[in-house]
């Protein structure tokens, strides 16, 4: 473990945190904020017809439920209840169109899950063809698609690339056999291999495999293996995360033996690992838990200042407006984070209606959008600089931040983890461990939880 990492430290930062794919987090949405509002707030966004949308299609099915998740996913062997998913899924793609007018041009377009190729070709096929009819996908667009490689056929990834998708997600999580077993997940090192071969075979640009450190019989000597059984494979990206333990969230998780869980220090160490072992195989770190060959677009995007970060992670393609299609999804429109019903028949009911299918949202105020920013480059690059923030918002950040830079300076505070000079804030090398203690500081909204209930995974 890295030396400077040690149990006290741990003992310090070691507390539960937003990931910080938005600001304000989920847990300031609120049911206030329902289809009216989001209908205003694609009112003001049609009116940016200049700029490109992102576009995300939550595919929430499953055959089975691995115990780690924390997705939002349907389960059921039967295929056929997809394809009323997909009627409902078109139809919301109209009432959205509807209201975005002439703005129909996509540089960010994502399939996510649950597993979006549980569903057949045929199926998948409707669905592109609905994003087509309604939206122009621009030259250049970052086209994603999350797979299963235990259930994902190279028809469906010829498809796949033939409607224009140029990055493809691998779900792995482990390769060692003893902690596939305890998360519900059996998935060989051929299965994987075949389709990563397949994925290259196709033309996918950009090939990404996910991790998780953390889980259930995990340990340092097997995650060792499984980080250099992925590394031999040899894809552009790695998405390794640490396991998140939120069974108030997800109740399934329950059935997790917790004395299994590696203990904190394990976990650090697992991190630690990681870091070593993919940097000595030639790959770098991207923000909070991505890896990228130097010659992979999200290596580029992050020394060129492009890299940002949304409900999809890490991303090269930034887009102003974001919308969310599907149950559970989460758009960002016009200053506003909007999301749908998480049930499948409030969902369906809503759509059938002829109403947007939204149970929540916020929208986000002046002080909001300061924070969001700062928030997002000490996430994305490790900094944040006094100077940009003063030009976009009009603001003295050192004045405006007086309270959060003494919290980081003060004694006991996190002035290991960054430094605060009239440039702006830094992390320190320590500080890369624990970005989200950082980010923190600059969040307004956690100190007015009430406490009742936890809300967040732990940062280590």
């Amino acid at each position: 473990m890295n030396q400077a990492v040690d149990a006290s430290l741990l003992d310090k930062y070691d507390k539960p945190g937003p990931r910080y794919t938005s600001y304000p987090t989920a847990t300031s949405f609120h049911e206030d904020f329902g289809p009216e509002e989001h209908e205003e707030r694609l009112a003001a966004a049609a009116s940016r017809t200049d700029e490109p949308l992102s576009l995300y299609v939550h595919l929430p099915f499953c055959e089975s439920r691995c115990a780690f998740c924390a997705c939002h996913a349907v389960v059921t062997k039967d295929r056929s209840v997809s394809s009323a998913y997909f009627d409902r899924l078109i139809r919301e793609l109209r009432l959205v169109a509807d209201r975005l007018g002439d703005r129909r041009t996509l540089s960010q377009y994502h399939w996510g899950g649950g597993t979006p190729t549980y569903s057949d070709v045929t199926e998948l096929g409707r669905l592109q063809s609905a994003v087509t009819q309604r939206f122009e996908i621009l030259p250049g667009a970052e086209c994603a698609v999350e797979v299963d490689p235990r259930v994902t056929s190279e028809t469906q990834l010829a498809a796949l690339r033939s409607w224009g998708f140029n990055r493809i997600s691998l779900g792995v999580q482990d390769t060692d056999p003893l902690v596939q077993s305890a998360i519900g997940r059996d998935q060989t090192v051929i299965q994987t291999r075949a389709l990563l071969d397949a994925s290259r075979r196709q033309g996918f640009e950009s090939v990404n495999m996910d991790l998780v450190y953390g889980l259930p019989a995990q340990t340092l000597p097997s995650f060792r293996r499984t980080l250099e059984t992925v590394c031999d494979m040899r894809p552009d990206r790695f998405a390794v995360y640490s396991f998140a333990l939120v069974p108030w969230v997800r109740p399934h998780q329950k059935r997790i033996d917790s004395d299994t869980i590696p203990e904190r220090n394990e976990r650090m160490e697992m991190l630690a690992l990681t870091v070593d072992v993919f940097t000595a195989a030639g790959y770098e770190r991207i923000g909070m838990d991505h890896w990228a060959l130097p010659d992979d677009e999200l290596f580029l995007a992050r020394k060129e200042g492009r890299l940002y970060r949304n409900f999809m992670g890490y991303t090269v393609s930034r887009a102003p407006d974001g919308i969310g299609l599907g149950v559970s999804a989460i758009s960002d429109v016009a200053g506003a984070y909007v999301q749908n019903h998480k049930r499948l028949h409030s969902y369906y009911e809503n759509v059938d209606r002829g109403v947007l299918p939204v149970e929540r949202g916020v929208a986000r105020n002046g002080d909001d959008e300061v924070r969001r920013h700062v928030i997002t480059q000490v996430m994305c690059h490790g900094q944040v600089r006094w100077a940009e923030v003063a030009t976009a918002f009009d603001v003295d950040p050192e004045a405006y931040f007086h309270d959060e830079i003494h919290l980081i300076e003060s004694d006991g505070g996190l002035a290991a983890l960054a430094v605060c000079d009239d440039e702006g804030v830094s992390l320190t090398d320590l500080g890369s461990f624990f970005p989200r203690n950082v980010a923190m500081v600059f969040d307004a909204y956690l100190s007015k939880g009430d406490g009742a209930a936890p809300r967040y995974s732990r940062t280590v």
